[in-house]
């Protein structure tokens, strides 16, 4: 049976159910505030905590190698690593088994986010880009890559539609992507039906607008206008 408590100055019926229903809540409220005013302070945490000894688990960023960049990559190996291992203080090695090359902060890194930076880097070269253009990303901030397939600009394209609107994009030794990429100061990679565009996040947009343009039929003489156009804009804005 509930027991009922009665009031009788007031005239106040209140059940046991209800005394305890209050009482939880006014617990819940001096509970919340007393969270509610402690000060959450968390220092950061610096590269030289996300680097632990040998033998222990730690971050390791793995990239891997596509079949035809191997050739590329034994030539171009010492010039891939140095900027990694020089400024960025990251250890870097090729693992042969898995085809992978591996990267990890070593007890030198200063920069919190060299490791993404240089998985990044590393990532960029295997999509087809110079190291020039690649080393860009462990320079300058807010720069990425998007990547996008031909077919779904266009998924009607096949066969020898497919390779003339590939055509378009590049142009007669490669005067149409030279015109996008100092027009909207990106760089661009064309591999197969694969386009990879590396630069700012407006310009990335600008140079999509206008291969997608090429690829769906634009003449490339209504593309030059618009992006001369775009680059005027671009400019004034910058002084």
């Amino acid at each position: 049976k509930r027991r009922r408590i009665t009031m009788e100055k007031q005239g106040i019926t209140i059940s046991g159910d209800e005394i305890k229903q209050k009482q939880q809540a006014s617990l819940k409220t001096k509970a919340d505030e007393s969270w509610g005013n402690e000060e959450q302070q968390f220092e950061p945490i610096t590269p030289k905590q996300t680097y632990v000894g040998k033998g222990d688990a730690q971050e390791v960023r793995s990239v891997s190698v596509p079949a035809h960049r191997l050739s590329p990559l034994r030539r171009d190996w010492e010039n891939l690593y140095k900027p990694l291992v020089t400024h960025m203080k990251l250890q870097v090695r090729m693992n042969l088994t898995s085809k992978k090359v591996e990267i990890r902060n070593s007890p030198e890194t200063k920069d919190i986010g060299a490791l993404q930076k240089g998985a990044d880097f590393i990532r960029a070269y295997m999509l087809g880009f110079n190291i020039a253009d690649a080393v860009a990303l462990l320079r300058v901030e807010d720069l990425y890559i998007e990547s996008f397939d031909v077919n779904e600009v266009k998924q009607t394209l096949q066969g020898d539609n497919l390779s003339r609107a590939i055509g378009r994009i590049t142009g007669k030794e490669g005067k149409i992507k030279f015109a996008i990429e100092n027009a909207t100061r990106t760089r661009i990679v064309v591999a197969d039906k694969n386009i990879h565009i590396l630069g700012s996040f407006t310009n990335i947009k600008i140079a999509r607008d206008a291969i997608c343009s090429l690829i769906t039929g634009s003449p490339p003489g209504k593309v030059y206008a618009r992006l001369k156009t775009i680059s005027g804009r671009m400019k004034d804005n910058a002084i």
